[in-house]
Protein backbone atom coordinates (compact mmCIF):
# COMPACT_ATOMS: atom_id res chain seq x y z
CA UNK A 1 0.00 0.00 0.00
CA UNK A 2 2.75 2.44 0.96
CA UNK A 3 4.42 1.84 -2.41
CA UNK A 4 1.23 2.87 -4.23
CA UNK A 5 0.97 5.94 -2.07
CA UNK A 6 4.58 6.77 -2.96
CA UNK A 7 3.59 6.40 -6.63
CA UNK A 8 0.76 8.90 -6.14
CA UNK A 9 3.24 11.22 -4.45
CA UNK A 10 5.62 10.91 -7.40
CA UNK A 11 2.85 11.72 -9.91
CA UNK A 12 1.82 14.67 -7.76
CA UNK A 13 5.42 15.90 -7.81
CA UNK A 14 5.66 15.61 -11.61
CA UNK A 15 2.52 17.68 -12.18
CA UNK A 16 3.54 19.86 -9.30
CA UNK A 17 6.75 21.08 -10.94
CA UNK A 18 4.86 23.10 -13.54
CA UNK A 19 2.22 24.12 -11.01
CA UNK A 20 4.75 25.30 -8.43
CA UNK A 21 6.94 27.17 -10.91
CA UNK A 22 3.95 28.68 -12.66
CA UNK A 23 2.12 29.64 -9.49
CA UNK A 24 5.32 31.00 -7.92
CA UNK A 25 5.99 33.23 -10.91
CA UNK A 26 2.37 34.34 -10.83
CA UNK A 27 2.68 34.91 -7.09
CA UNK A 28 5.51 37.36 -7.79
CA UNK A 29 2.89 39.64 -9.31
CA UNK A 30 1.23 40.07 -5.90
CA UNK A 31 4.10 42.08 -4.34
CA UNK A 32 4.57 43.79 -7.71
CA UNK A 33 0.93 44.91 -7.83
CA UNK A 34 0.94 46.01 -4.19
CA UNK A 35 3.90 48.29 -4.92
CA UNK A 36 2.62 49.62 -8.26
CA UNK A 37 -1.17 49.83 -7.90
CA UNK A 38 -3.23 51.59 -5.29
CA UNK A 39 -5.42 49.40 -3.08
CA UNK A 40 -8.52 50.62 -4.96
CA UNK A 41 -7.00 49.81 -8.38
CA UNK A 42 -6.07 46.34 -7.17
CA UNK A 43 -9.65 46.01 -5.95
CA UNK A 44 -10.90 46.63 -9.51
CA UNK A 45 -8.57 43.95 -10.88
CA UNK A 46 -9.70 41.47 -8.21
CA UNK A 47 -13.38 42.15 -8.95
CA UNK A 48 -13.07 41.74 -12.73
CA UNK A 49 -11.04 38.56 -12.41
CA UNK A 50 -13.63 37.14 -10.03
CA UNK A 51 -16.20 37.51 -12.82
CA UNK A 52 -13.77 35.97 -15.32
CA UNK A 53 -13.57 32.95 -13.01
CA UNK A 54 -17.36 32.62 -13.10
CA UNK A 55 -17.50 32.98 -16.86
CA UNK A 56 -14.88 30.28 -17.34
CA UNK A 57 -17.46 27.81 -16.03
CA UNK A 58 -20.07 29.03 -18.51
CA UNK A 59 -17.60 28.98 -21.40
CA UNK A 60 -16.63 25.35 -20.76
CA UNK A 61 -20.04 23.96 -19.59
CA UNK A 62 -18.41 20.76 -18.32
CA UNK A 63 -16.74 19.84 -21.62
CA UNK A 64 -13.31 19.32 -20.06
CA UNK A 65 -14.60 16.75 -17.56
CA UNK A 66 -16.77 15.09 -20.20
CA UNK A 67 -13.85 14.89 -22.64
CA UNK A 68 -11.63 13.44 -19.93
CA UNK A 69 -14.22 10.76 -19.17
CA UNK A 70 -15.00 9.67 -22.75
CA UNK A 71 -11.45 10.01 -24.08
CA UNK A 72 -10.23 7.69 -21.32
CA UNK A 73 -12.98 5.06 -21.83
CA UNK A 74 -13.40 5.48 -25.64
CA UNK A 75 -17.04 4.41 -25.37
CA UNK A 76 -18.13 6.42 -28.43
CA UNK A 77 -16.09 7.43 -31.49
CA UNK A 78 -12.41 7.55 -32.36
CA UNK A 79 -9.72 9.64 -30.64
CA UNK A 80 -10.00 12.42 -33.20
CA UNK A 81 -13.79 12.50 -33.06
CA UNK A 82 -13.76 12.59 -29.26
CA UNK A 83 -11.36 15.57 -29.43
CA UNK A 84 -13.05 17.40 -32.30
CA UNK A 85 -16.61 17.32 -31.01
CA UNK A 86 -16.07 19.19 -27.73
CA UNK A 87 -13.39 21.46 -29.23
CA UNK A 88 -15.67 22.70 -32.03
CA UNK A 89 -18.51 23.12 -29.56
CA UNK A 90 -16.39 25.28 -27.27
CA UNK A 91 -15.02 27.23 -30.24
CA UNK A 92 -18.53 28.12 -31.44
CA UNK A 93 -19.98 29.06 -28.08
CA UNK A 94 -16.88 31.02 -27.04
CA UNK A 95 -17.14 33.22 -30.11
CA UNK A 96 -20.79 33.93 -29.31
CA UNK A 97 -20.25 34.63 -25.61
CA UNK A 98 -17.19 36.83 -26.14
CA UNK A 99 -18.89 38.85 -28.87
CA UNK A 100 -21.80 39.58 -26.53
CA UNK A 101 -19.47 40.75 -23.75
CA UNK A 102 -17.14 42.71 -26.05
CA UNK A 103 -19.86 44.77 -27.74
CA UNK A 104 -21.86 45.37 -24.55
CA UNK A 105 -19.03 46.23 -22.15
CA UNK A 106 -20.26 49.75 -21.40
CA UNK A 107 -23.69 48.39 -20.49
CA UNK A 108 -22.25 45.61 -18.33
CA UNK A 109 -19.73 47.64 -16.29
CA UNK A 110 -22.30 49.49 -14.13
CA UNK A 111 -24.12 46.22 -13.45
CA UNK A 112 -21.02 44.78 -11.75
CA UNK A 113 -20.07 48.09 -10.10
CA UNK A 114 -17.05 48.72 -12.32
CA UNK A 115 -16.40 52.45 -13.06
CA UNK A 116 -17.19 53.35 -16.68
CA UNK A 117 -13.59 54.34 -17.47
CA UNK A 118 -12.60 50.74 -16.68
CA UNK A 119 -15.12 49.25 -19.14
CA UNK A 120 -12.21 48.40 -21.44
CA UNK A 121 -11.15 45.72 -18.98
CA UNK A 122 -14.36 43.85 -19.83
CA UNK A 123 -13.50 43.88 -23.54
CA UNK A 124 -10.05 42.50 -22.79
CA UNK A 125 -11.66 39.93 -20.50
CA UNK A 126 -13.87 38.70 -23.34
CA UNK A 127 -10.79 37.98 -25.44
CA UNK A 128 -8.99 36.24 -22.55
CA UNK A 129 -12.02 34.05 -21.88
CA UNK A 130 -12.22 32.91 -25.50
CA UNK A 131 -8.50 32.16 -25.82
CA UNK A 132 -8.33 30.29 -22.51
CA UNK A 133 -11.42 28.22 -23.33
CA UNK A 134 -9.92 27.07 -26.63
CA UNK A 135 -6.84 25.82 -24.75
CA UNK A 136 -8.69 23.63 -22.24
CA UNK A 137 -9.44 20.56 -24.42
CA UNK A 138 -5.91 20.48 -25.93
CA UNK A 139 -4.43 20.65 -22.41
CA UNK A 140 -6.69 17.79 -21.31
CA UNK A 141 -5.48 15.79 -24.31
CA UNK A 142 -1.86 16.29 -23.27
CA UNK A 143 -2.67 15.04 -19.78
CA UNK A 144 -4.36 11.91 -21.14
CA UNK A 145 -1.39 11.20 -23.40
CA UNK A 146 0.89 11.69 -20.38
CA UNK A 147 2.86 14.33 -22.26
CA UNK A 148 3.78 15.85 -18.95
CA UNK A 149 6.85 17.78 -20.13
CA UNK A 150 5.00 19.50 -22.94
CA UNK A 151 2.09 20.26 -20.64
CA UNK A 152 4.42 21.70 -18.02
CA UNK A 153 6.49 23.69 -20.51
CA UNK A 154 3.48 25.43 -22.05
CA UNK A 155 2.05 26.25 -18.62
CA UNK A 156 5.35 27.75 -17.48
CA UNK A 157 5.80 29.73 -20.72
CA UNK A 158 2.31 31.19 -20.24
CA UNK A 159 3.17 32.46 -16.77
CA UNK A 160 6.62 33.76 -17.74
CA UNK A 161 5.15 35.76 -20.61
CA UNK A 162 2.33 37.05 -18.42
CA UNK A 163 4.70 38.18 -15.67
CA UNK A 164 7.13 39.76 -18.15
CA UNK A 165 4.37 41.60 -20.00
CA UNK A 166 2.96 42.90 -16.71
CA UNK A 167 6.32 44.29 -15.65
CA UNK A 168 6.99 45.92 -19.02
CA UNK A 169 3.50 47.36 -19.53
CA UNK A 170 3.08 48.66 -15.97
CA UNK A 171 6.61 49.93 -15.32
CA UNK A 172 7.76 51.14 -18.73
CA UNK A 173 4.49 52.09 -20.43
CA UNK A 174 2.50 52.90 -17.27
CA UNK A 175 -0.50 51.00 -18.65
CA UNK A 176 -2.06 50.67 -15.20
CA UNK A 177 -4.99 48.31 -14.68
CA UNK A 178 -5.53 47.76 -18.42
CA UNK A 179 -1.92 46.59 -18.76
CA UNK A 180 -2.72 43.60 -16.56
CA UNK A 181 -5.47 42.45 -18.91
CA UNK A 182 -3.42 43.12 -22.05
CA UNK A 183 -0.70 40.93 -20.52
CA UNK A 184 -3.28 38.20 -20.10
CA UNK A 185 -4.24 38.41 -23.77
CA UNK A 186 -0.59 38.18 -24.87
CA UNK A 187 0.09 35.16 -22.65
CA UNK A 188 -3.10 33.33 -23.66
CA UNK A 189 -2.41 33.95 -27.37
CA UNK A 190 1.08 32.46 -27.13
CA UNK A 191 -0.31 29.48 -25.21
CA UNK A 192 -2.85 28.77 -27.94
CA UNK A 193 -0.12 29.01 -30.59
CA UNK A 194 2.00 26.48 -28.68
CA UNK A 195 -1.01 24.15 -28.49
CA UNK A 196 -1.69 24.48 -32.23
CA UNK A 197 0.31 21.33 -33.18
CA UNK A 198 -1.79 19.30 -30.73
CA UNK A 199 -5.00 20.81 -32.09
CA UNK A 200 -4.08 20.18 -35.74
CA UNK A 201 -2.99 16.64 -34.94
CA UNK A 202 -6.29 15.80 -33.25
CA UNK A 203 -8.77 17.82 -35.31
CA UNK A 204 -10.64 16.26 -38.25
CA UNK A 205 -13.85 18.38 -38.32
CA UNK A 206 -16.19 15.39 -37.88
CA UNK A 207 -18.90 16.30 -35.39
CA UNK A 208 -20.40 13.23 -33.72
CA UNK A 209 -23.98 13.97 -32.62
CA UNK A 210 -24.43 10.93 -30.37
CA UNK A 211 -21.12 11.64 -28.69
CA UNK A 212 -22.09 15.29 -28.26
CA UNK A 213 -25.31 14.32 -26.51
CA UNK A 214 -23.34 12.02 -24.20
CA UNK A 215 -20.79 14.78 -23.52
CA UNK A 216 -23.55 17.24 -22.65
CA UNK A 217 -25.31 14.73 -20.39
CA UNK A 218 -22.12 14.13 -18.45
CA UNK A 219 -20.82 17.70 -18.54
CA UNK A 220 -23.84 19.97 -18.05
CA UNK A 221 -24.19 19.16 -14.32
CA UNK A 222 -20.77 20.77 -13.97
CA UNK A 223 -22.26 24.17 -14.86
CA UNK A 224 -24.31 24.65 -11.68
CA UNK A 225 -21.72 22.67 -9.72
CA UNK A 226 -18.87 24.73 -11.14
CA UNK A 227 -20.67 28.04 -10.68
CA UNK A 228 -21.45 27.18 -7.08
CA UNK A 229 -17.86 26.07 -6.46
CA UNK A 230 -16.58 29.25 -8.08
CA UNK A 231 -18.94 31.30 -5.92
CA UNK A 232 -17.15 29.84 -2.91
CA UNK A 233 -13.82 30.98 -4.36
CA UNK A 234 -14.62 34.47 -5.62
CA UNK A 235 -18.10 35.73 -4.66
CA UNK A 236 -16.64 37.27 -1.51
CA UNK A 237 -14.91 39.98 -3.58
CA UNK A 238 -18.07 41.46 -5.15
CA UNK A 239 -19.93 41.20 -1.82
CA UNK A 240 -16.99 42.78 0.03
CA UNK A 241 -16.92 45.54 -2.58
CA UNK A 242 -20.66 46.18 -2.18
CA UNK A 243 -20.42 46.28 1.63
CA UNK A 244 -17.06 48.08 1.98
CA UNK A 245 -14.87 49.71 -0.70
CA UNK A 246 -12.25 49.04 -3.40
CA UNK A 247 -9.37 49.55 -0.96
CA UNK A 248 -10.62 46.84 1.40
CA UNK A 249 -11.07 44.45 -1.53
CA UNK A 250 -7.52 45.18 -2.69
CA UNK A 251 -6.06 44.43 0.76
CA UNK A 252 -8.18 41.29 1.04
CA UNK A 253 -7.16 40.08 -2.41
CA UNK A 254 -3.45 40.54 -1.77
CA UNK A 255 -3.58 38.57 1.48
CA UNK A 256 -5.98 35.96 0.11
CA UNK A 257 -3.41 35.26 -2.59
CA UNK A 258 -0.90 34.42 0.14
CA UNK A 259 -2.95 31.27 0.60
CA UNK A 260 -1.25 30.15 -2.63
CA UNK A 261 0.98 27.83 -0.61
CA UNK A 262 -1.96 25.60 0.35
CA UNK A 263 -3.72 26.13 -2.96
CA UNK A 264 -0.61 24.77 -4.70
CA UNK A 265 -0.77 21.58 -2.65
CA UNK A 266 -4.42 21.01 -3.55
CA UNK A 267 -3.89 21.82 -7.24
CA UNK A 268 -0.87 19.52 -7.55
CA UNK A 269 -2.65 16.74 -5.73
CA UNK A 270 -5.82 17.07 -7.82
CA UNK A 271 -3.88 16.62 -11.07
CA UNK A 272 -2.52 13.27 -9.87
CA UNK A 273 -5.45 12.11 -7.70
CA UNK A 274 -8.13 11.79 -10.41
CA UNK A 275 -6.25 9.43 -12.74
CA UNK A 276 -4.91 7.58 -9.66
CA UNK A 277 -8.28 6.68 -8.13
CA UNK A 278 -9.74 5.77 -11.52
CA UNK A 279 -6.81 3.42 -12.13
CA UNK A 280 -7.02 1.72 -8.73
CA UNK A 281 -10.81 1.81 -8.20
CA UNK A 282 -11.34 -1.88 -9.05
CA UNK A 283 -8.55 -3.25 -6.84
CA UNK A 284 -9.58 -5.31 -3.78
CA UNK A 285 -8.00 -2.95 -1.25
CA UNK A 286 -8.90 0.28 -3.09
CA UNK A 287 -11.08 1.70 -0.32
CA UNK A 288 -8.48 0.99 2.35
CA UNK A 289 -5.89 2.66 0.12
CA UNK A 290 -8.07 5.75 -0.40
CA UNK A 291 -8.66 6.03 3.35
CA UNK A 292 -4.95 5.96 4.14
CA UNK A 293 -4.23 8.52 1.41
CA UNK A 294 -6.70 10.97 2.96
CA UNK A 295 -4.93 10.63 6.32
CA UNK A 296 -1.52 11.36 4.83
CA UNK A 297 -2.84 14.20 2.70
CA UNK A 298 -4.45 15.81 5.74
CA UNK A 299 -1.29 15.42 7.84
CA UNK A 300 0.94 16.96 5.16
CA UNK A 301 -1.54 19.78 4.55
CA UNK A 302 -1.80 20.54 8.27
CA UNK A 303 1.98 20.92 8.45
CA UNK A 304 1.90 23.34 5.49
CA UNK A 305 -0.93 25.34 7.09
CA UNK A 306 1.00 25.63 10.34
CA UNK A 307 4.33 26.54 8.72
CA UNK A 308 2.85 29.27 6.54
CA UNK A 309 0.72 30.65 9.37
CA UNK A 310 3.75 30.90 11.64
CA UNK A 311 6.14 32.53 9.18
CA UNK A 312 3.98 34.46 6.69
CA UNK A 313 4.61 37.78 8.47
CA UNK A 314 8.37 37.22 8.21
CA UNK A 315 8.00 36.57 4.48
CA UNK A 316 5.94 39.65 3.61
CA UNK A 317 8.17 41.94 5.69
CA UNK A 318 11.34 40.73 4.01
CA UNK A 319 13.03 43.46 1.95
CA UNK A 320 14.01 42.95 -1.69
CA UNK A 321 15.91 45.79 -3.40
CA UNK A 322 14.88 48.08 -0.56
CA UNK A 323 11.16 47.25 -0.80
CA UNK A 324 9.01 44.97 1.31
CA UNK A 325 7.72 41.81 -0.38
CA UNK A 326 4.21 43.09 0.37
CA UNK A 327 3.66 46.83 0.73
CA UNK A 328 2.89 47.84 4.36
CA UNK A 329 -0.44 49.29 3.18
CA UNK A 330 -1.64 45.67 2.82
CA UNK A 331 -0.36 44.27 6.15
CA UNK A 332 -3.65 44.90 7.95
CA UNK A 333 -5.05 41.82 6.20
CA UNK A 334 -2.37 39.32 7.22
CA UNK A 335 -4.64 37.87 9.89
CA UNK A 336 -6.88 36.28 7.23
CA UNK A 337 -4.07 34.08 5.88
CA UNK A 338 -4.40 31.18 8.41
CA UNK A 339 -8.19 31.18 7.88
CA UNK A 340 -7.79 30.92 4.10
CA UNK A 341 -5.17 28.18 4.47
CA UNK A 342 -7.51 26.04 6.58
CA UNK A 343 -10.24 26.67 4.02
CA UNK A 344 -8.01 25.27 1.28
CA UNK A 345 -7.24 22.27 3.49
CA UNK A 346 -10.97 21.49 3.58
CA UNK A 347 -11.04 21.96 -0.19
CA UNK A 348 -8.37 19.27 -0.48
CA UNK A 349 -10.45 16.94 1.68
CA UNK A 350 -13.40 17.65 -0.62
CA UNK A 351 -11.24 16.62 -3.60
CA UNK A 352 -10.47 13.33 -1.84
CA UNK A 353 -14.14 12.57 -1.19
CA UNK A 354 -14.97 13.28 -4.85
CA UNK A 355 -13.54 9.88 -5.84
CA UNK A 356 -16.70 7.97 -4.96
CA UNK A 357 -18.98 10.30 -6.93
CA UNK A 358 -16.74 10.09 -9.98
CA UNK A 359 -16.22 6.32 -9.84
CA UNK A 360 -19.95 5.64 -9.55
CA UNK A 361 -20.88 8.31 -12.18
CA UNK A 362 -23.04 10.26 -9.74
CA UNK A 363 -21.99 13.71 -10.96
CA UNK A 364 -25.63 14.83 -10.97
CA UNK A 365 -25.29 15.28 -7.19
CA UNK A 366 -22.42 17.77 -7.50
CA UNK A 367 -24.64 20.85 -8.07
CA UNK A 368 -26.41 20.22 -4.76
CA UNK A 369 -23.13 19.69 -2.90
CA UNK A 370 -21.40 22.77 -4.25
CA UNK A 371 -24.69 24.67 -3.95
CA UNK A 372 -24.56 24.08 -0.18
CA UNK A 373 -21.09 25.62 -0.14
CA UNK A 374 -22.24 28.61 -2.18
CA UNK A 375 -25.25 29.24 0.09
CA UNK A 376 -23.05 29.05 3.19
CA UNK A 377 -20.52 31.39 1.60
CA UNK A 378 -23.01 34.07 0.58
CA UNK A 379 -24.92 33.89 3.87
CA UNK A 380 -21.82 34.14 6.07
CA UNK A 381 -20.40 36.96 3.93
CA UNK A 382 -23.52 39.07 4.41
CA UNK A 383 -23.73 38.18 8.10
CA UNK A 384 -20.09 38.73 9.05
CA UNK A 385 -18.66 41.38 6.68
CA UNK A 386 -20.67 44.28 8.17
CA UNK A 387 -19.16 43.53 11.61
CA UNK A 388 -15.80 41.92 10.85
CA UNK A 389 -14.95 43.30 7.39
CA UNK A 390 -12.51 41.24 5.34
CA UNK A 391 -12.14 38.73 8.21
CA UNK A 392 -15.82 37.89 7.81
CA UNK A 393 -15.19 37.13 4.14
CA UNK A 394 -12.29 34.85 5.07
CA UNK A 395 -14.39 32.90 7.57
CA UNK A 396 -17.12 32.57 4.95
CA UNK A 397 -14.62 30.83 2.67
CA UNK A 398 -13.55 28.40 5.41
CA UNK A 399 -17.13 27.55 6.43
CA UNK A 400 -18.13 27.03 2.79
CA UNK A 401 -15.30 24.58 2.04
CA UNK A 402 -15.97 22.74 5.30
CA UNK A 403 -19.66 22.48 4.42
CA UNK A 404 -18.84 21.13 0.97
CA UNK A 405 -16.46 18.54 2.42
CA UNK A 406 -19.12 17.30 4.85
CA UNK A 407 -21.82 17.24 2.18
CA UNK A 408 -19.76 15.32 -0.40
CA UNK A 409 -18.69 12.84 2.27
CA UNK A 410 -22.34 12.08 3.10
CA UNK A 411 -23.31 11.65 -0.56
CA UNK A 412 -20.19 9.75 -1.58
CA UNK A 413 -20.50 7.39 1.41
CA UNK A 414 -23.99 6.49 0.24
CA UNK A 415 -22.79 5.24 -3.17
CA UNK A 416 -19.17 4.33 -2.44
CA UNK A 417 -18.64 3.77 1.29
CA UNK A 418 -15.07 4.10 2.51
CA UNK A 419 -14.04 3.61 6.15
CA UNK A 420 -11.81 6.66 6.55
CA UNK A 421 -9.47 6.82 9.53
CA UNK A 422 -11.63 9.31 11.41
CA UNK A 423 -9.85 8.77 14.72
CA UNK A 424 -6.49 9.72 13.19
CA UNK A 425 -8.01 12.65 11.29
CA UNK A 426 -9.40 14.00 14.58
CA UNK A 427 -5.94 13.73 16.15
CA UNK A 428 -4.48 15.86 13.32
CA UNK A 429 -7.30 18.35 13.74
CA UNK A 430 -6.75 18.58 17.50
CA UNK A 431 -3.00 19.09 17.17
CA UNK A 432 -3.40 21.77 14.48
CA UNK A 433 -6.17 23.58 16.37
CA UNK A 434 -4.15 23.74 19.60
CA UNK A 435 -1.09 25.04 17.76
CA UNK A 436 -2.99 27.72 15.82
CA UNK A 437 -4.96 28.90 18.86
CA UNK A 438 -1.79 29.15 20.93
CA UNK A 439 -0.08 31.16 18.19
CA UNK A 440 -3.09 33.46 17.68
CA UNK A 441 -3.21 34.39 21.37
CA UNK A 442 0.55 34.27 21.97
CA UNK A 443 0.83 37.90 23.04
CA UNK A 444 -1.84 37.37 25.71
CA UNK A 445 -0.82 33.91 26.89
CA UNK A 446 2.97 34.21 26.58
CA UNK A 447 3.85 37.93 26.41
CA UNK A 448 7.51 37.54 27.44
CA UNK A 449 8.48 34.70 25.07
CA UNK A 450 10.68 35.63 22.09
CA UNK A 451 8.66 35.61 18.84
CA UNK A 452 10.90 33.29 16.81
CA UNK A 453 11.39 30.92 19.74
CA UNK A 454 7.63 30.70 20.20
CA UNK A 455 7.11 29.95 16.51
CA UNK A 456 9.58 27.09 16.61
CA UNK A 457 8.08 25.80 19.87
CA UNK A 458 4.60 25.90 18.34
CA UNK A 459 5.76 23.83 15.38
CA UNK A 460 7.42 21.29 17.65
CA UNK A 461 4.33 21.13 19.88
CA UNK A 462 2.25 20.01 16.89
CA UNK A 463 4.54 17.01 16.44
CA UNK A 464 4.67 16.26 20.17
CA UNK A 465 0.87 16.33 20.46
CA UNK A 466 0.55 13.83 17.61
CA UNK A 467 3.06 11.52 19.29
CA UNK A 468 1.28 11.82 22.64
CA UNK A 469 -2.01 10.97 20.90
CA UNK A 470 -0.26 7.91 19.36
CA UNK A 471 -0.94 9.02 15.82
CA UNK A 472 1.72 6.89 14.02
CA UNK A 473 0.92 3.20 13.56
CA UNK A 474 3.48 0.47 14.19
CA UNK A 475 3.70 -0.22 10.43
CA UNK A 476 4.46 3.43 9.75
CA UNK A 477 7.12 3.58 12.44
CA UNK A 478 8.81 0.48 10.99
CA UNK A 479 8.62 2.00 7.49
CA UNK A 480 10.22 5.22 8.71
CA UNK A 481 13.02 3.31 10.44
CA UNK A 482 13.79 1.43 7.21
CA UNK A 483 13.94 4.65 5.22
Amino acid sequence: MLDKIKSLGADTAVYGVSTIIGRFLNFLLVPFYTNVLSTSQYGIVATVYSYIAFMNIIYMYGMESAYFKYASTKEIGSDKVIFTTPFLSVLTTSLIFSSLIFFNSTRLSPLIEIPEHFAGTLRYSAIILMLDSLAVIPFASLRLQRKVRRFATIKIVNIVINVTANIVLLLKFHAGVEGIFISGIIASSVTLLLLLPTILQKLDFRFHKDLYRALLKFGLPYIPAGLAAMMVQVIDRPILLALTNESTVGIYQANYRLGIFMMLIVSMYDYAWRPFFLTHANEPNAKQLFARILTYFTLFSAIVVLLVSLYIDDLVKFRVFGRFVINPAYWSGLGIVPIILVGYLFNGIYVNFMAGIYIEKKTSHLPYITGIGAIINVAVNFLMIPKYGMFGAAWATLFAYAGMAIAIYIVSHRFYPVRYEMNRLLKISAALSIALIAFTFRHTLFPSVHEQLFKFSTLMSFIVILLLLRFPTEDELRFLKRH
